[in-house]
């Protein structure tokens, strides 16, 4: 299953797929890295994607389209309201997650933004595996505050346990006895936890979620966002699904949740996002806020053609061959790591390679922001964007001391159909020497900090010359290559 034996008897993981389009990639020495960096503010949000070499930011809109994606966009209608390419995605969806209603929106924080304003009240308490930063972010802006209750297992960096994302029974039963039913305003699950390493959560686990939820009348939300790893994972680790078909598991996900949202720049490999629900009284509410703030309702602040790739993009999402794509590549990225030596996430989950920052540079203080600072250095020495997955990605306190983050991780995202295994090796390869001369790096400080999603446009600089120190010893180690 998109891995072949070669003689030497190693398991290489296979594109199932052919280059039919290239873009051009551009990779600048190593002294021109640095520079970006700095004018960059150390935060590769802010980078040029001219000076990236492979991006590995993030999988959100960045999948490679199919070519029937790519030919379904030509049949869009246009039309303001009615238009048949809602109803042709409102069909797929209905006919692939079992639920009734589709509320259409421009992308996935959006989704949370409608579900936030029709569930948060001042005072309320959302109970979640684990949170995302857009999620929380729309949670407080209305009052409301974040509860987590992921298993332990999902907090260790390293363990064999197959479904880190699962939710803590215990911890819930506990939450809701605690707080009380009625102070509770959703409780979340979301596919492939993304801030603690992509880790999935297993069929049995959301069945027993669903089960005390209903029991409680308290609305079960499903971030499906990274569902389709999820789905991978349910498939290969879970006994009982081994024969079963994706479409299958996909269904019964929809059964069991009350409110199913996505991104579609990650579920669906094009640009938008949908909001899901069986339940006539949660349709309505948040119905009357999708003109609101998205648009009229059968577009949702959507693009037609992008509407038309989404329908394609979910049905090719049920094949075991598109959603095997990539755990399998960052399983190969995160085996080159550890053959090497380098700290990452286990066991490697999906959306991306996560590496263990806080064990890569243990010299770093974590108040000196450790992920962001081996981001940072990862830029410089390969051209390679990631993702700072840590304390920069947390909100301060209330009283504006730090909140220092539970994981200090560099996710090394693989997007769908993008990247070669020369390229994975390339990045191992170049994150192996770093660790090598890890003491050169050193921490970051904030020079321009936003109060709410600082890591998107905030603004760093080091603490001493450590990046100049680093291309030195580039050049000393590599020459004139780059």
């Amino acid at each position: 299953m998109s891995k072949i034996k070669f003689l030497s008897g190693e398991n290489i993981p296979l594109e199932m797929h052919k280059v039919r389009m290239v873009q051009k990639l551009n990779l600048l020495p190593v002294e021109e890295r640095a520079q970006k960096m700095e004018e960059a503010g150390y935060n590769t949000f802010l980078l040029k994607n001219r000076d990236v070499f492979l991006d590995m930011l993030t999988d959100s809109g960045v999948n490679a389209m199919s070519e029937n994606q790519y030919a379904a966009m030509m049949q869009a209608d246009d039309s303001y309201a009615g238009s048949e390419t809602f109803y042709r995605l409102e069909k797929v969806l209905q006919e692939t997650f079992g639920l009734k209603y589709f509320l259409p929106a421009h992308q996935g924080r959006a989704c949370e933004n409608i579900i936030a304003r029709t569930l948060v009240t001042p005072g309320s308490v959302a109970l979640m595996n684990y949170h995302f930063t857009t999620t929380k972010a729309h949670i407080t802006l209305c009052g409301g505050t974040v509860e987590e209750i992921i298993g332990d297992e999902g907090l260790k960096v390293q363990s064999s346990a197959p479904f880190k994302g699962d939710i803590d029974l215990d911890k819930l039963n506990e939450a809701i006895k605690r707080l009380g039913k009625d102070k509770i305003s959703f409780v979340r699950i979301e596919a492939g936890t993304n801030l603690v390493g992509g880790q999935p959560v297993s069929m049995k686990n959301i069945r027993e979620v669903s089960r005390i939820c209903r029991g409680e009348g308290i609305p079960l939300v499903f971030d499906a966002s990274l569902l389709a790893d999820n789905l991978y994972f349910i498939k290969t680790r879970e006994e009982e699904f081994k024969n079963a078909e994706i479409i299958d598991i996909a269904r019964e996900i929809g059964s069991l949740s009350d409110i199913f949202y996505f991104s579609a720049r990650k579920l669906g490999a094009a640009r938008g996002g949908a909001i899901l629900t069986s339940d006539d009284k949660l349709h309505t509410r948040m119905l009357e806020l999708v003109p609101l703030f998205e648009g009229f309702i059968t577009y949702g602040g959507m693009s037609v053609r992008e509407m038309e790739a989404i329908a394609v993009g979910i049905r090719e999402t049920m094949d075991i061959e598109v959603i095997s794509q990539t755990p399998i590549f960052v399983e190969a990225l995160a085996k080159e790591l550890i053959a090497k030596g380098v700290p990452v996430v286990t066991p490697p989950g999906g959306l991306g390679c996560h590496v263990d920052a806080s064990r890569f540079c243990d010299h770093i203080p974590q108040e000196q922001y450790i992920a962001g600072s081996l981001n940072a250095a990862i830029f410089i020495a390969s051209g390679v964007r990631g993702m700072e997955r840590g304390t920069m990605s947390e909100q301060r306190n209330e009283d504006g001391s730090e909140r220092m983050a539970e994981m200090e991780l560099v996710r090394l995202a693989i997007p769908k159909r993008v990247f070669t295994l020369s390229q994975i090796k390339y990045t191992a390869d170049r994150i192996s020497w770093l660790f090598e001369n890890r003491r050169l790096i050193g921490g970051l400080k904030f020079v321009q900090e936003p109060s709410v999603l600082r890591f998107f446009f905030g603004r760093l600089q080091p603490f001493g010359n450590w990046p100049d120190l680093l291309v030195k010893q580039f050049r000393k180690d590599f020459g004139e290559s780059l």
